[in-house]
């Protein structure tokens, strides 16, 4: 089934949207996104997760694995993944893979991205894992991310070795091919090179707050 004539419209404006304000985004605010087998950046930052506690990715790191997403709540690409991204967050922080969210918008810019909402969020769809606050959007700037979503996996060594989108059909779940991240997931966590390592992040435009 296709996508109905709305639905193509709504992606269609955001796909848009995230180009026209994304890639200057990336270019202007964000140097150059992390190369594979790059250790993640500012591990021991402290943002605020949604239960008040003060979470750095250190703090989440796992023995076999550390995965990384920004994400929000307002744009329609992080809307069409968050149950796939919370079903799979929940799964395999269980597994010894260390996750964490982290919302890197500016809630001056689009309002649905404030911390009470990303509470609201984290309630409802039942995240297990930390779902937190980039204050100053400089985590976001130094892994280079520009969209949202857009998911970094690390393996037990720290390196990275997987950057880019969840899957390859983020409106149908139903008609999903390839499983991106979750392929990656379970090569990382059983020790093994992961296959494809890197794809497009889609996504709308990471709306970076600014600089101090």
């Amino acid at each position: 089934m296709q996508l109905r004539a709305l639905d193509r419209w709504v992606f269609g404006f955001w796909t848009a949207l995230a180009v026209m304000g994304g890639v200057p985004a990336r270019a202007q605010e964000a140097p150059p996104g992390l190369a594979l087998g790059d250790p993640a950046p500012m591990t021991d930052v402290k943002m605020k997760n949604v239960d008040g506690r003060e979470v750095s990715i250190a703090d989440v790191q796992g023995t076999k694995g550390t995965l990384v997403i920004f994400s929000c709540n307002a744009c329609p690409w992080a809307k069409a993944w968050e149950k796939r991204i919370v079903a799979l967050g929940n799964s395999w922080q269980k597994k010894g893979v260390g996750v964490v969210v982290v919302n890197s918008n500016d809630p001056g810019r689009v309002a649905e991205d404030d911390y009470a909402t990303m509470q609201k969020h984290a309630k409802e769809r039942g995240m297990s894992y930390p779902y937190v606050v980039d204050a100053t959007s400089d985590v976001a700037r130094a892994f280079g991310a520009a969209h949202t979503p857009e998911a970094f996996l690390f393996g037990a060594d720290g390196k990275l070795a997987y950057h880019g989108t969840i899957d390859d059909n983020a409106k149908e779940p139903g008609k999903v091919k390839t499983r991106y991240l979750e392929d990656a997931l379970k090569a990382v966590a059983a020790g093994r090179e992961v296959a494809v390592k890197e794809t497009k992040a889609l996504g709308c435009g990471i709306k970076f707050r600014p600089k101090a």
